[in-house]
């Protein structure tokens, strides 16, 4: 098991703990929620079954009907089910039938789609649970599903049957760089910094995308089969990728293609025309689905107040099929070869290596040695004049501790250099942001890279602090 050790730890205390435990367990499809369930309970499973997507409710049914079956060695069965009530009124009789003696845990995965339009499926599960499995301590409940904001909103955060039930709530995230390291680590890969980094821009952090990876190949050949060769499993992940966790899946995608286009966000009002998703509802209900799962980012610039919240997407493959693999199904998996050379993808890298570091802010600070240093991050940008040139920050980390840094993400090929026209254009963008917040803390010029800096005056001169990528894994 790599990572999740709280998350393991947390679900190995209910198996000790003198109550029913009911865990609800979030997280985007591929990310590892069924894998850390069945590593964890291997041993205490009295029931499990997956929803089937898109299948019709007496296709749910039997299969529900079919794995009380399996468990209960066919001593609990129905010829025919027509409902579910039916199908809870058996599901009750084996659960009283067995040992209390020792937990068992009851394992319910995909359940968005189990419960279909009107079933009731939801209600008898909740009443199962507060008229007796709550009552009996042997009983563990786990939930699950890719559909986060389903869950959250249908049971999590349950104004009903389920209100105040879950006493496990649990969200695994993707994979952070150290933790994809070590998982490549375990398949006895071995990438450099940059390689792992440039890996993680293009698929992200999700264990079962990384598991694609195999030993003994390049990243770039590792990139072109797994995105781009007919049998890749990533080659149609994206048509599938949405429309999996979210109903009205077309306003999601639709949102995400414009943010995949610009680097530095959208406000509402752009996405709204640009997206040409219907403002009020379906806009709103999308938005929060894709913030809640992680897809979307809001970044509110530095100084700016609520109004100024732009949205970024910050899925790493999402972004990459935009640029990338969007228009290019039909051609051979060696188009890649040719992108990877080209001028938009050494560009595109340097944008993918912000949103990287945005991730890890924590391994930042970190690396700042402010750890338990409150703090504030966002952007800064100053629009072109007809008097001054504008500027960009990256990452602007505002401290309590009355310190600012101003950081510059750079992945190069090679060692980092800073010649003596960049470091002017380094001081005069200090000034100017000091002009324009009319801040009195104090400016810290960070850099953070992926190879080495190379010392020289202007260094010297201008970088006060400078993190490599490997203090980052």
């Amino acid at each position: 098991m790599i990572g999740r050790k709280e998350q393991t730890q947390a679900l190995k205390d209910a198996l000790k703990a003198k109550h029913a435990s009911f865990a609800a367990i979030t997280g985007r499809r591929r990310v590892g929620k069924t894998f850390l369930v069945r590593e964890v309970y291997k041993d205490y499973f009295c029931f499990t079954v997956s929803g089937i997507q898109n299948a019709k409710l007496n296709v749910q049914l039997n299969n529900f009907v079919q794995k009380i079956a399996e468990y209960s060695n066919n001593q609990f069965t129905l010829k025919k089910a027509k409902d579910w009530q039916s199908v809870f009124f058996l599901f009750k009789s084996y659960l009283q039938s067995l040992p209390k003696n020792k937990k068992q845990v009851i394992f319910i995965d995909e359940l968005p789609w189990i419960t279909t339009s009107k079933s009731g499926f939801i209600q008898l599960l909740a009443h199962l649970w507060n008229d007796y499995l709550s009552h009996e301590k042997h009983f563990i409940l786990v939930v699950c599903g890719s559909a986060t904001s389903w869950i959250t909103n249908k049971i999590i955060n349950d104004k009903g049957g389920f209100h105040n039930r879950i006493n496990l709530p649990i969200h695994l995230k993707p994979f952070t760089l150290a933790e994809t390291k070590a998982f490549l680590e375990s398949k006895k890969i071995s990438f450099s910094p940059s390689g792992i980094a440039e890996i993680y821009m293009t698929i992200g952090g999700l264990p079962y995308y990384l598991e694609q990876i195999n030993r003994g190949e390049s990243v770039s050949k590792a990139i072109e089969r797994i995105c781009f060769s007919e049998t890749g499993l990533l080659k149609y992940e994206y048509q599938n990728l949405y429309k999996a966790l979210f109903t009205n899946w077309e306003n999601h995608e639709a949102i995400v293609a414009c943010l995949a286009a610009a680097h530095q966000g959208l406000s509402r009002e752009q996405l709204l025309a640009k997206s040409k998703v219907k403002a009020g509802g379906p806009f709103t209900r999308a938005m929060k689905d894709l913030v809640l799962t992680g897809f979307v980012e809001e970044v509110t610039p530095f100084g700016k107040r609520k109004r100024g919240t732009h949205y970024r997407l910050m899925d790493e493959f999402s972004v990459f099929y935009h640029r990338f693999m969007k228009g290019n199904e039909k051609k051979d998996a060696t188009i890649w070869q040719q992108i990877s050379q080209g001028q938009s993808y050494k560009t595109w890298r340097g944008f993918a290596f912000e949103s990287l570091c945005m991730k890890h802010i924590s391994e930042i600070k970190a690396a700042l040695g402010i750890k338990n240093v409150y703090t504030e991050v966002s952007s800064f940008s100053k629009a072109v004049t007809t008097v001054e040139s504008g500027f960009q920050l990256d990452l602007v980390i505002d401290r309590k501790d009355q310190a600012i840094n101003l950081c510059e993400c750079k992945f190069y090929e090679s060692n980092f250099e800073i010649t003596k026209k960049y470091a002017q254009e380094i001081k005069l963008r200090k000034s100017h942001f000091k002009a324009e917040t009319n801040t009195r803390k104090m400016l810290f010029n960070t850099f953070i890279a992926n190879e080495d800096l190379v010392e020289n005056e202007h260094s010297l001169e201008v970088v006060d602090v400078f993190i490599h990528l490997k203090e980052l894994m």
